[in-house]
């Protein structure tokens, strides 16, 4: 008799990590691009400190989801 320890993922956990990643990721560019957009009044400036907090946002978003959100596969299974 042997269990099943998998887990199967269900649509909710799918919503709830996907939209916890994309918080991280949006709200931290928009903070920065309206930030700089209201201290220079400049829409350029405000782009390019949004698109460059952006990408940050994005690498620090990928290594949550792969620590975090990923399961790892045990060390004992064998295909």
């Amino acid at each position: 008799m042997t269990e099943s320890s998998s887990k199967k993922i269900t649509t909710k956990d799918i919503v709830a990590k996907g939209s916890l990643i994309a918080i991280i990721i949006s709200v931290p560019t928009l903070v920065v691009f309206f930030g700089i957009w209201t201290i220079t009044d400049d829409l350029i400036f405000g782009g390019v400190g949004g698109l460059i907090t952006n990408f940050i946002a994005l690498g620090i978003a990928f290594k949550i989801v792969s620590k975090k959100f990923v399961k790892k596969p045990k060390d004992n299974f064998e295909l």
